[in-house]
Order: C-alpha cells, then sequence, then structure tokens
C-alpha cells in the first residue's frame, strides 16, 4: 500500500474519532455507516477506510464492541434482565444479542452475570 500524505491521515483520524464518538454516545440506537458517514459530513467509502486504516476495523464491528461492553458492565453491575440489558444496548431481539454477547464474551449473558456476582472474573475472548 502506498504511504499515505499527512493531510489524507489526519482527515481520516477526524472523521474516524468523530465516529467514535456518535458510536460511544448513541451505541442504543439503531445506527447506519450511511447515517453516521452523513453526520461527519463525510462518504460511506472515505468512513470505511478511516475505520479500516486508523481504528483497523469495520463500522459494524466498532458497533458490535461497544455494545458488548456496555451490556457486560449492564450484566456484572445490575439488576435489570437480559431482555432490558438487550434493548438498552439497541438490540430487539434478545435471542440475536445472546448469541453476539456469546460469541465476543465466550459465554452467554446468564452465565456471565452469574460468574460476576460470584465475584468470578467473567470469561472475556482475547481481541
Amino acid at each position: 500500500m502506498p504511504t499515505q500524505r499527512p493531510g489524507t491521515i489526519r482527515h481520516r483520524t477526524q472523521l474516524y474519532n468523530e465516529a467514535v464518538r456518535i458510536v460511544e454516545a448513541e451505541y442504543a440506537s439503531d445506527l447506519e455507516l450511511d447515517d453516521i458517514a452523513r453526520r461527519v459530513a463525510s462518504s460511506r467509502r472515505q468512513l470505511q477506510r478511516a475505520y479500516a486504516e486508523i481504528g483497523e476495523t469495520t463500522f459494524r464491528e466498532h458497533l458490535t464492541r461497544v455494545r458488548m461492553e456496555r451490556a457486560a458492565e449492564l450484566l456484572a453491575n445490575g439488576s435489570l434482565t437480559v431482555r432490558e440489558v438487550a434493548r438498552r444496548v439497541g438490540y430487539r431481539q434478545p435471542a440475536q444479542f445472546a448469541k453476539t454477547f456469546r460469541r465476543h464474551l465466550g459465554s452467554v449473558p446468564s452465565a456471565y452475570r452469574a460468574r460476576a456476582r460470584e465475584g468470578t472474573p467473567p470469561a472475556q475472548r482475547a481481541a
């Protein structure tokens, strides 16, 4: 891959940072890459490149990671049901939430909560 100009790197870093702020603030909403691109005054493709080159991830992977981190916090520290946690982090279907949670954190949400309440560190999947 050719070396990028400093201006291009700065621009993509700015786009990425703005998108990250939006995702971290609004992860429970129905976020889409096109909407974020419009909000940061960019094209879909430019934002995809920023995610790939600066964040070394994709928009969807980033959104899912943020949602799973927040879900883990809610499960470990709260009294919400798994269904309520799923809703709070942007999932309408608890089954899809549980499947994604297991894929990212290595256990189903209820088992994760039980280990957290016992004081056993919940298993976290290596990135």
